[in-house]
């Protein structure tokens, strides 16, 4: 008698979970949310690693961490986007591979007004954006278990575009970057505390960067974190902060080198 035929089993589908800001939904300036951004390239690199990787990007523009943390900015069944991430980690238990994190860049952007930096504005950001922070990753890892890959970003510092503007630009060049790099360090001491891996943006982008030189077509030489903002962001031809496809490609690679 022959054998019967056992039907291959269907493989459970797993994950990448991909959460934050306009970076994390691709936004481009004049086409709004794409499917360029840096989680649609990832996912073709990590695909590469487990075979049938799905994304599922809940990424919300302009989200900032309190709109994260308790909703209003984008819609989402459970109330907010940590909501919905909670909910579906739980909901897939050991089938989410990858997390990837970006938010806090609108919570400080806000203090950049009319070419100037609010002082006054900054530490209470900071304040409320480390608090934030805490709460979203280990509610996250709380959900997710030790079997996912978490890694959160730091960011790139696009007021250095207002290099190009002048003295007085020169001068908010300078002062705005190392408050981006001390951000950027109470973020990355946060996450690696909670077990996730940093993607370092800023370093990638050589954000505190002066003194390395770089020709930008139109712009001539420029110091190398200028030039890379200019390159890989739309700030100097537009003054729009998101990367282009290009940047959002470096953001990919810092990421793959990690996650």
């Amino acid at each position: 008698m022959a054998p019967i035929p056992v039907s291959a089993a269907v493989p459970e589908p797993v994950y990448y979970l991909s959460l934050g800001d306009s970076l994390a939904t691709g936004y481009q300036p004049g086409q709004g949310d794409t499917d360029t951004g840096y989680p649609d390239q990832l996912l073709s690199r990590l695909g590469a690693r487990a075979p049938g990787l799905e994304l599922v990007k809940l990424g919300c523009s302009g989200e900032t961490s309190a709109s994260l943390l308790r909703g209003g900015r984008c819609a989402y069944p459970e109330g907010s986007q940590l909501k919905a991430a909670v909910a579906f980690l739980r909901a897939n238990p050991g089938r989410v591979r990858y997390l990837t994190l970006d938010i806090g860049g609108n919570d400080v952007n806000r203090c950049v007004r009319g070419g100037a930096l609010d002082q006054k504005c900054v530490l209470p950001a900071i304040r409320e954006l480390t608090g934030n922070l805490w709460t979203i990753i280990t509610e996250l890892r709380r959900a997710g278990g030790p079997s996912v890959r978490y890694t959160g970003m730091t960011y790139y510092n696009p007021v250095l575009a207002s290099w190009l503007t002048g003295s007085s630009g020169r001068t908010l060049a300078t002062v705005s970057t190392p408050l981006v790099q001390g951000l950027n360090g109470f973020m990355s001491t946060l996450y690696l505390l909670a077990g996730y891996r940093v993607a370092d943006v800023q370093r990638t982008f050589a954000t505190g960067d002066f003194r390395g030189k770089a020709t930008v077509e139109g712009y001539g030489e420029l110091p190398l974190n200028v030039a890379r903002i200019c390159l890989w962001t739309h700030m100097c031809a537009r003054g729009d902060i998101h990367p282009t496809v290009e940047g959002h490609t470096k953001i990919t690679d810092t990421f793959a080198a990690v996650a």
